[in-house]
Parts: structure tokens; sequence; C-alpha cells
């Protein structure tokens, strides 16, 4: 009955599209939508059925895709056919990922165009570039308040720059990753400008109200994303005359997804850039684009909804494009933003993998894998064709999210634990050596979340300043065990820039008065290329990181057992200091690499008899894939020097 009635509604759409539209040559549009239109109207009634506009909201929304398919330029229809065929090329392990801020990298986008080379030196083929969208000078969250969706911030550079980047990427087979904002604008938007003008259509697109009684219904349940820079969830805004949510800043108003204009306004969006050439977009705070009194407004069924319609529409339009969730919430939450079917991703291809990173912390602060071993057990298997996005470092902060029944099985009191953790990176601790800064901290429950760098965050900085040889070691070599396991766990490794030359914390931040509020901005870096100039000198530290990192990069991409088919299995193992996990290939079981890493500063012994086959190596022998060399066996232990790691193979 529903598919009748949304293959009827179709051929109602199809007959009514425009002239200028409907003359275009739409083979590839016409099959695509045909076979996702039932979906989509499905998920289009379900929220919007109820309207008395909603027919007309649905020949708006396929008109939308329309227009952006004729948009779309020919080398990207044909790169979307290519994609096509080969659907599961993303999960190839060939995929390595660097995040940055164009401006801090290299002035702006034709600058970020002139170091193409730096990311093939060092291995990297995706790179993520923040926002770029135009935003306020002084009010924009990093960029994450954006004023113009459809145009590029003059001070990153202009629409032609961009499109020259993503062609200049796509002939050296670099994927184009950029933002897009889906839950707010900035206050400074056309379309919040509006709205304070008093036009009802454009109030509409936020959720706003003349006096507190729905804001306050609203905020009994709505926690405080950020409670000692921007508490509560609502703005009063003296010109429009009204209460207007803001539950990240009180210059980011949040969008009304409740209103159909609104998610077509943002398909556009999303389908405006996969045009300009992104092969990949990130979809920023995905968590909270559905509010509904008496919930806490984030995870809601319907935010699972719009990603599902979206991604829907994109299929039909841009099928080669893939989208990240950028939802840092609990495991149980965040493997639902994947999509509902038992294979397929039908929402986001690919998702943050928070608790990993949040997990490598803990360990680089205990000296042991207890929580982690623990921890990432708690993380649902994905589906076949998605995968996780895994990192140290991002340019956000480093929370502590941890379940506390993890926390308990590793034999710690959460409280506790976390106030150690806290602590151990803003350097209070007696034993670290961290130069970590607090970031949101609560004066009345001691919570905080960590700012820093990498390099910072593990005791470079310290040791440098110290002149103390054996700490930068300790230092460098951290910095290699962290990245040997985004590298090896499963899912696409996400570099942050500045990490793979030991980029230390950047404290002129403080002489911005945009910025000085934000700590997260001491490690959002201006880039040093003097300093990636000593990448090529010997003995520094800047090669030593470099040169290691792109050797793990380089045997990473030969190695098929590090594509991304849940081809992984966690060991558990005796020795507390130690994570351990085997990689096979799902085809021939035979091949397999195993990954061992030690958390602790001293050397640490592993029985290989609690490894299955690799206690009995029958006519092969251990070798390190990374080193080229035969580890140290000592009656049947592998021993493992501190901060150590180690890819093993059979070598027959």
């Amino acid at each position: 009955m529903y598919e009748q009635v949304s293959h009827s509604l179709l051929n109602d759409i199809l007959n009514r599209l425009k002239e200028e539209i409907s003359e275009q040559d739409l083979r590839h549009f016409y099959t695509r939508l045909g076979a996702n239109f039932y979906a989509i109207y499905s998920l289009f009634h379900r929220l919007y059925g109820k309207r008395p506009d909603f027919q007309e909201q649905a020949q708006r929304l396929v008109e939308t895709m329309a227009r952006q398919y004729i948009k779309r330029p020919e080398d990207l229809r044909q790169l979307d056919i290519e994609r096509e065929r080969d659907y599961n090329w993303f999960l190839h392990q060939k995929w390595v990922g660097m995040a940055l801020y164009c401006q801090g990298f290299a002035g702006n986008l034709p600058g970020v165009e002139d170091k193409l080379g730096y990311f093939q030196e060092l291995g990297v083929n995706c790179v993520h570039i923040m926002p770029v969208m135009k935003c306020p000078a002084g009010k924009s969250d990093g960029g994450y308040a954006v004023s113009d969706f459809r145009q590029i911030d003059p001070r990153a550079g202009s629409m032609e720059d961009i499109r020259s980047l993503s062609k200049a990427m796509r002939e050296r087979e670099i994927l184009l990753a950029l933002d897009v904002v889906l839950n707010h604008t900035s206050d400074e938007h056309e379309w919040a400008q509006r709205a304070r003008a008093g036009e009802p259509k454009y109030q509409d697109y936020y959720y706003t109200y003349a006096t507190r009684t729905v804001p306050d219904m609203f905020e009994q349940n709505m926690p405080e994303v950020f409670p000692e820079t921007a508490p509560g969830n609502f703005t009063w805004d003296e010109q429009m005359g009204r209460w207007v949510m803001t539950v990240f800043n009180e210059y980011q108003w949040d969008l009304n997804y409740t209103n159909p204009a609104v998610l077509i306004e943002m398909l556009d969006v999303v389908l405006h850039w996969a045009n300009q050439g992104a092969d990949v977009l990130r979809l920023d705070a995905v968590a909270f684009l559905w509010k509904k009194i008496g919930s806490t407004c984030q995870n809601e069924r319907e935010a699972h909804l719009i990603l599902q319609l979206l991604k829907d529409c994109s299929q039909v339009t841009a099928p080669g494009v893939l989208f990240i969730a950028e939802a840092i919430v609990a495991p149980v939450e965040v493997i639902k933003y994947f999509g509902e079917d038992a294979v397929i991703a039908k929402e986001c291809e690919i998702a943050y993998n928070a608790t990993l990173m949040a997990l490598l912390w803990d360990a680089i602060a205990t000296k042991n894998a207890k929580l982690l071993n623990h921890g990432i057990t708690s993380v649902p298997l994905k589906l076949e064709r998605a995968t996780w996005l895994n990192y140290i470092r991002c340019h956000d902060d480093i929370g502590l999210g941890f379940d506390n029944q993890d926390i308990e099985r590793a034999g710690y009191e959460p409280d506790t634990h976390r106030k150690f953790l806290i602590d151990y990176f803003t350097g209070k601790f007696a034993d670290s050596f961290a130069r970590g800064v607090p970031f949101g901290h609560n004066e009345r429950t001691g919570d905080a979340r960590i700012a820093g760098s990498l390099a910072s965050l593990v005791g470079l900085e310290y040791a440098l300043e110290q002149d103390d040889p054996r700490a930068i070691d300790d230092a460098i070599q951290t910095i290699l065990l962290v990245h040997s396991v985004l590298l090896s766990f499963g899912g696409i490794p996400l570099l942050y820039y500045g990490d793979e030359l030991g980029t230390l914390n950047d404290e002129t931040y403080h002489l911005d008065p945009a910025k000085s509020g934000d700590s997260r901005w001491v490690h959002r870096p201006n880039f040093d290329w003097d300093r990636a100039d000593r990448r090529n000198e010997p003995g520094t530290v800047e090669f030593k990181i470099f040169t290691a990192l792109k050797r793990i990069i380089s045997v990473r991409s030969e190695i098929e057992v590090f594509a991304d088919f849940n081809n992984r299995e966690l060991i558990d193992v005796r020795n507390p200091h130690l994570f351990v996990y085997e990689r096979y290939d799902i085809s021939r079981r035979g091949d397999a690499v195993l990954v061992v890493c030690n958390f602790d500063a001293r050397p640490q012994s592993l029985d290989l008899d609690e490894v299955g086959q690799w206690g009995h190596t029958g006519y092969g022998q251990l070798v390190d894939l990374i080193s080229g060399q035969r580890p140290d066996i000592v009656n049947q232990s592998l021993v493992m020097p501190g901060f150590g790691y180690c890819w093993l193979s059979l070598a027959w």
C-alpha cells in the first residue's frame, strides 16, 4: 500500500518537474531515484506526513536533488559510478587521514594545495580540512558558527580555490573531507538576521519563544554542554524579543528540523559541497539534531531518521560521497549512527571511535592496558560496510567518558580515577610530565576535559625543557606507540596535523582576544614549516617521529589484513601492561598479524602460549613487519621494550 502511494507521488512529482529540470539528461538520476524513493518517501512521511504542505515539500525535496544532480560535474558523476561498482572502496587499508585547519597549516586553501606533496611524502591520502565556510571574525567557535553555508570564508580563500584544491587532490588520489555543520548557524547567518527582523518564516527555522514557558520545559531534561562558558540552552535575543535555543554558545542558534524547509535547505547544502569535490562530508553535532520536550534532546530517534533521509537523497545525487558522524556519545549510542541495516551503513559510513581515543589516553596515564582491554569490549560490532575513524587527538577537547562499570572492572573507583586522569594530564600528579590544560572546568564538581597537543601531553615538552634524552625517547616512543594502534586496530586512522613532528602546545592563542577564552586553541597550532624541514635531519625529534610514522604507514598499506571487515580479535593476556589483538584475512584465516603494544616504560613479556597459534610457529618464525627484524623471544616469551609495539607475522 505505502509503496503504491509513494510511486504515485513520485509520478506526480516527476510530471510537475520544472521545465529547466525535466529537459536535462537525468538517466542515472531517475534510476537511483526510483530505487531509493520508497525509502525517501517513508522517512519524509514519518517526519512530516501530518503537515498539510507535505506533498509540496516532497516536490521541493526531489527538485533540490535534481538541481544538484544537474550541477554535478561530469568527472564527479563518473567517480560516483566507479565507487558504486567498488562499494567497499573506503574499507581498504590504504586510507590514512589527517585533520587540519587550513589557515593554521598553510595560511589558506591555495597554501594547502602547494603542500600536497607533504601528505604524499608521509603517506596520508585523506585530508580533513576543518570548517572553511564563511563565519564571523570573532564569535566563530573555530569555524563551527557558520554565517553562510554556500561560501568559503575569505580568510581561507574562495570557491574557486576549493574547486582547484579538490581537483589537484583527485589527481593525486587524495580524498578531500569537509565539514557541514548541521545542527546550528551563526546568529549572523541570513536566516537568523531575518528571524531577528521579525519574519515568521525564518523564526520557524529556529526554536524561538516569546516567553520562558517552553524553554523552561526543555531545560528540565536538557544537560548543559558547556556549563562554565555557556550555561543553559536558551538565550534572550533583545532585537528579536524572543528566547532562542543555543545549545553550544549564545551565538550559535539551533536549527529546527521539525520544519521540513530546514531539512531541504540543509540537504541542498550537503549536495552543494559534494559538488565542489568533497569525497567525505563530516556532519557536525548529529546527536543534537532533534529536540523534544521531556528528553535530553540528544540521540533522538528522529535524528537518525534525518540522517537516513540525507543519506538516501545523497545516494541519488552524489552516491560516491561518504558521511562521517560526529557523535561523541556512549558506544551503545554511537553505533546507531551507522544505521539499522545488518550490513550497509544507512546513515553514515564512518563514525569517530571516541571510546578508543579516551581509552588510549587512560593507558598512557596509567602505564597499563587494564581499562583499555575492558572498555574496548563495550564497543559493539560495527556494520560490515561501515568503518571507524580512529584518532588520539583532534581539534576538540579530550573527554573522559568511560563507562563506570568498565572503570570498576579495571579495579578503579570511577570518580577517583577520573580525578587522577585530570590531575595527570594537567601536570598536577607527582609523577606526571604532561603539560595539558583544563577545558570546561567545573568549579563545583571538579570535572574537566583536557586540552593540549599530543606531544605536550605525553611529556615531550617537559623532556625538551629538561634536555633529558631518556625522557625525550620515552615521549617519542609513546607517540609512535599510540599511532601504531590507530594504524592497525581496524578503521581509518586519523592523524592530527603537527603530531607527525611532535608539535608542542601553542601558547600564542592567549594573545588573540577571540581565542584567549578557549583553551582548546593550545592544540590548534600555526604549523612551523621551518621546524618541519628538520624531518630530513637525522637525529632530530622531527626526523625520528616523521620517519617512523612514514614507515608504519607504508607497511600498513601493503598488508591486506588491515582492511576493515570486522577481522580483528582481541586477545586477553595476563600481563596488564600489554594490549594484544590479531588482525586476520577473512577469506584466508591463515594470513594474520599479531599486534602487541606495551604501555609501560619498563620491558614486559608475553607468554606466547597465551596467544594460540603464535606460540606454535611450526615451520615459520616470527618477524616484526614494521622493523623487519625478528623479535626477542626467551623461553616462549616475547620480550617487549618499554613503550614498544610490534606487528608480528610468520616468515615461512
